[in-house]
C-alpha cells in the first residue's frame, strides 16, 4: 500500500450559513447528464461553492486515466484531488499523478476470481492497476478475452488469467452481462466475505472488488482529514451502490433522483435527477 497524501487540498475555512466545507460528487449518473455533459447550471453552482471557500473533490469508480476528460469540462484548476477506483486510488488531476493506492493482494485476487468463475461460468475478468508518484502514476486496465466492456469501446490491454492474477490490483472487475449486478453481488458476497469489498456502479452484470474495507467513504475521509474537514461539514452526491458508504459517512448524503433504490432509502435527501441539475439544486441553497 502507498500511503495517500491528501494535503494538496487547501484547508477549508468555516463557512457562514451552515454551508458545507467540502463538496464531494460521483461522476457518472450524478455530475454528468445522460449525454455525458455537465450542465452550465451545475458548473456555476460548483464554481460559486469553490469561490466561497468550499473544497471540491470527485469521488468515482473511474480510474485516473478517465479523469482528465472530466476535469477539462470544468473551469481550469477547479478539480485537483480525485478519489478514484471506488476509494482505492487518490489522484491529483492538476499534476497528473497518483498520490496513493490501496491494493488487493494476488492471493485474494485469485480466490475471488476463481469463486466468480465457478458461480458465473464464462464470465470475463479485468483488473485495474496503478503505479506510484515515483513512476508517474500510470494506470492500466487488463482483461481476458471473455470480458465484455460495460461502457462502449474498451481500452483494456489483453492478458491471460495468469497475467491478470499475478500482481496486486486496485480493482478486480467481474463481468457477466447475462446476470444483473444485484444478482451477482447477492451470490458472490457470502462466498468472499472478508477477502475483499464488493460493489457495483453499472447495473448490467459488473461487479467491482477492492481491498477489504476500501470504499468511496474511506477515500473521501482521507481527503477530508487532509483538508481539516469533519464528516459533518461534507455534502456528498451519488447514484449507485458504490456511493452508499460515502453518502452514509458524509454529514449530508444526497441521492440523485435517478439513483439505485438502495440509495434512495438511506440518503439524507433525494434531489432531482442528473438530467435536471440535481446537484446544482442542492448547492444553490448555500452558494
Amino acid at each position: 500500500m502507498i500511503s495517500p497524501d491528501a494535503s494538496r487540498l487547501p484547508e477549508a475555512p468555516h463557512p457562514d450559513r451552515g454551508a458545507p466545507r467540502l463538496v464531494a460528487t460521483d461522476i457518472d449518473g450524478t455530475l454528468l447528464d445522460d449525454d455525458h455533459t455537465i450542465s452550465e447550471r451545475t458548473v456555476s453552482a460548483i464554481s460559486r461553492a469553490v469561490a466561497a471557500g468550499a473544497g471540491f473533490v470527485l469521488v468515482t469508480g473511474r480510474p485516473p486515466r478517465w479523469i482528465p476528460a472530466i476535469a477539462d469540462r470544468l473551469p481550469q484548476g477547479l478539480v485537483r484531488l480525485c478519489v478514484c477506483a471506488n476509494g482505492a486510488v487518490l489522484y491529483d488531476a492538476i499534476d497528473d499523478v497518483v498520490l496513493g493506492a490501496h491494493t488487493l493482494d494476488p492471493d485474494a485476487v485469485r480466490t475471488v476470481a476463481a469463486t466468480a468463475v465457478a458461480l458465473f461460468p464464462g464470465c470475463g475478468l479485468g483488473v485495474e492497476r496503478v503505479g506510484n508518484s515515483e513512476s508517474g502514476g500510470a494506470d492500466e486496465f487488463l482483461a481476458d478475452p471473455a470480458y465484455v466492456h460495460a461502457w462502449g469501446e474498451s481500452d483494456a490491454g489483453p492478458a491471460s488469467h495468469d497475467e491478470l492474477l499475478a500482481r496486486p490490483v486496485t480493482k478486480l472487475l467481474i463481468r457477466a452481462p447475462e446476470v444483473s449486478s444485484d444478482q451477482m453481488r447477492e451470490r458472490l458476497a457470502p462466498r468472499v466475505e472478508g477477502l475483499c469489498d464488493l460493489t457495483f456502479s453499472h447495473p448490467g452484470g459488473l461487479i467491482e472488488a477492492a481491498a477489504p474495507g476500501v470504499t468511496k467513504a474511506t477515500g473521501l475521509a482521507e481527503v477530508a482529514a487532509g483538508a481539516g474537514v469533519d464528516a459533518a461539514d461534507v455534502v456528498a452526491f451519488g447514484d449507485m451502490p458504490n456511493d452508499r458508504e460515502m453518502l452514509e459517512w458524509a454529514g449530508r448524503g444526497v441521492a440523485m433522483g435517478n439513483a439505485h433504490p438502495e440509495l434512495l432509502g438511506l440518503a439524507d435527501e433525494v434531489t432531482a435527477p442528473n438530467t435536471r441539475h440535481g446537484l446544482a439544486e442542492v448547492l444553490e441553497r448555500w452558494f
